[in-house]
């Protein structure tokens, strides 16, 4: 029998020790997610859960973290240029792909220097896409 999988729970990116507060300002103040409280037996290894309407970011306190500048984890966002316009304005370092897809997104890096990709939500169907 094939494993079937049915959805996706949540992503984990990390965060350095310590960093906590920063994320809490990057991730909730500007970004807009919520913070949840962890399960008082993961509470004591630090980092913090964020929630957003269809998002559920863990972020994990790493000793020896090294910022994931490949690897990255994509949001879907109402207004792809606002967003833009906010994270340039709080002066975030973002950045475009050189690659023209039919999709409208660009990449930020979050305060630790973790790459993130910012989807239009608009274009939606980025994954589920067969004609390019």
């Amino acid at each position: 029998m094939a494993v079937v999988v049915t959805g996706l729970d949540h992503v984990q990116g990390s965060i350095p020790p310590g960093g906590e507060d920063e994320a809490r300002r990057f991730y909730v103040k500007l970004l807009g997610l919520r913070e949840v409280p962890k399960p008082p037996a993961l509470k004591g290894r630090g980092g913090l859960w964020l929630v957003g309407d269809g998002v559920h970011l863990h972020l994990g306190v790493e000793a020896e973290f090294r910022p994931a500048r490949k690897a990255h984890i994509a949001l879907l966002v109402d207004d792809l240029e606002s967003c833009r316009s906010e994270l340039v304005a709080h002066g975030v370092s973002v950045a475009e792909d050189d690659a023209r897809w039919a999709v409208g997104r660009f990449y930020a890096f979050d305060p630790f220097g973790n790459r993130l990709e910012l989807v239009a939500a608009a274009d939606r169907g980025f994954t589920l896409r067969t004609a390019w």
